[in-house]
């Protein structure tokens, strides 16, 4: 039988046959749908999209009933077992593992592109020492491109590499200097002897010491939590980078607007809200009456690091993040509120009331933990989200502008307005 969908329409008595493809029917044949030669023609209506497919894409798989995630075929815990942050960034932005000799050019060019301009240095210089931190780093990243002109050029291969290179290296830079801003003190250079992420400690945490020492373990965990967070398919902030993208604007803007939707609390501020709400509990001793009132929906008392729009099942983030945890926190000391995690998490996963709805803890629920643990305010944490997200968004921004069916952005609506209304005078009002 061919792969079609054979729709009626009721209203004419018409049978059209659309073709299905991947598991879908293309929205503009439903077009060819009319009652007449002045009907527009048949459209869906999607609100936040939660059925519509905007792109073909080869970089990020998602299977969320089973609780899979890949990156070009590879799965995220082998990337999080044996790779490191800027290894997983090249297989997402090219799309195949580097060799020994590309991944050491690879990790050189990143290296020379860390430092900053010192007018951009002066720019940060001049937000309130109570600015928040992602304020800074999207406004940052948006006046790169007034520094970097040839990046208008996005059409030449060689532009889009360098500009790949150049925001790659420095977000942690601006991350770095925004950290040191609010906390009032001197914003300190990058160390090209050290790893990526050694080097990103060294700009936050370097004091008077003549040459900072990352500590190793928590080097290797902020590669694995940037591992983790490098892509994630079609989310907010990727539609916005490609929704922006598709007007050909600059990638420096085009990720500016990208870390403007992530600074919403409901995408890069969730783990946030799961410290508030573990603070809110308090003690251990008080999870089961906190359960309870999730369970009787009272107030506002929700349930937050759990389920997923996309994951039906444990996040396979959240499974890598709890054994990071450890790690980070026998270097840190144990987290106050890591207790009351557990037992909230113990609790949930027997709980017939979660588990039926299929609320599993994803990858905010562990994530701001060890954040916290690690030294950062918790202002500090979606800046810390859009760092490794970076990779993930260019590679997204470069495959919609070769993809020859991308069109600029431009949905349509429903108008629900007033009809045909005349202007009437001030005076008659």
């Amino acid at each position: 039988m061919a792969d079609t969908l054979s729709i009626v329409d009721n209203r004419t008595g018409k049978t059209y046959e659309l073709p299905i493809e991947h598991g879908t029917i293309r929205a503009t044949d439903l077009r060819q749908i009319k009652t007449g030669p002045d009907d527009f023609g048949l459209m869906t209506y999607d609100p936040a999209l939660l059925n519509t497919a905007n792109c073909r894409s080869a970089i990020t798989f998602i299977d969320g009933e089973k609780g899979i995630l890949r990156y070009r075929g590879y799965p995220i815990e082998q990337l999080a077992e044996d790779s490191d942050y800027l290894e997983t960034a090249y297989l997402v932005l090219f799309g195949e593992l580097p060799t020994a000799a590309q991944y050491q050019t690879w990790t050189r060019d990143i290296t020379h592109h860390t430092m900053l301009h010192e007018n951009l240095k002066k720019f940060m210089e001049g937000f309130r020492y109570d600015a928040h931190p992602m304020g800074i780093f999207l406004s940052t990243v948006g006046a790169l491109s007034t520094l970097y002109p040839d990046s208008k050029h996005i059409f030449d291969e060689g532009s889009r590499l360098l500009q790949t290179r150049r925001l790659i290296a420095k977000v942690p830079s601006i991350a770095a200097y925004a950290y040191r801003h609010i906390i009032g003190r001197p914003y300190n250079y990058p160390d090209n002897d050290l790893s990526f992420t050694g080097n990103f400690l060294n700009m936050l945490f370097k004091m008077t010491e003549l040459k900072y020492q990352p500590n190793p373990v928590l080097a290797r965990a902020l590669d694995v939590l940037f591992i983790l967070h490098v892509d994630h398919e079609q989310n907010c902030s990727t539609t916005t980078m490609r929704t922006i993208g598709s007007s050909h604007a600059d990638p420096y803007v085009s990720l500016a607007g990208a870390a403007a939707a992530l600074y919403g609390p409901l995408h890069g501020g969730a783990n946030e809200a799961v410290l508030r709400m573990l603070a809110e509990i308090g003690s251990v001793g008080k999870v089961p009456e906190f359960i309870q009132k999730v369970k009787n929906g009272e107030g506002a008392t929700r349930l937050m690091g759990f389920g997923h729009r996309v994951y039906k099942s444990y996040d396979p983030r959240a499974k890598v993040i709890k054994r990071i945890a450890d790690l980070v926190f026998s270097v840190t000391g144990k987290n106050p509120l890591l207790e009351i995690a557990l037992e909230l998490e113990r609790i949930a996963l027997q709980d017939e009331y979660f588990v039926s709805r299929k609320l599993y803890p994803n990858v905010d629920f562990y994530s701001g933990l060890i954040y916290q643990a690690m030294g950062f305010p918790v202002e500090m944490f979606p800046v810390l989200f859009a760092i490794p997200r970076t990779a993930g968004w260019i590679a997204q921004w470069e495959e919609m502008l070769l993809d020859s069916e991308q069109k600029i952005a431009r949905p349509r609506q429903v108008y629900a307005g007033a009809s045909t209304r005349n202007y009437v005078p001030r005076d008659r009002r």
